[in-house]
């Protein structure tokens, strides 16, 4: 399970990122203006997520090829 740490860590910095949203939060202004100081961590946490996934899925795949093989 040591090896899925990899795919692990961007999950973990995707949630990181999204909490630190969370905390900072958002302002109104007076005339109703939503003020976003912090929005880029949406997105990033989306691509931190989406590369986690994707690591994940090629780990997987990749150790399902390597134990066809050595089965042969």
């Amino acid at each position: 399970m040591k090896k899925y740490l990899l795919a692990t860590i961007p999950m973990i910095l995707g949630v990181l990122c999204l909490f630190i949203k969370g905390i900072i939060g958002d302002e109104i202004l007076a005339d109703g203006t939503i003020v976003e100081k912090n929005f880029f961590f949406i997105p990033l946490s989306y691509l931190f997520f989406f590369s986690g996934i994707l690591t994940f899925l090629f780990m997987a795949l990749f150790s399902k090829i390597k134990n066809m093989n050595v089965a042969k």
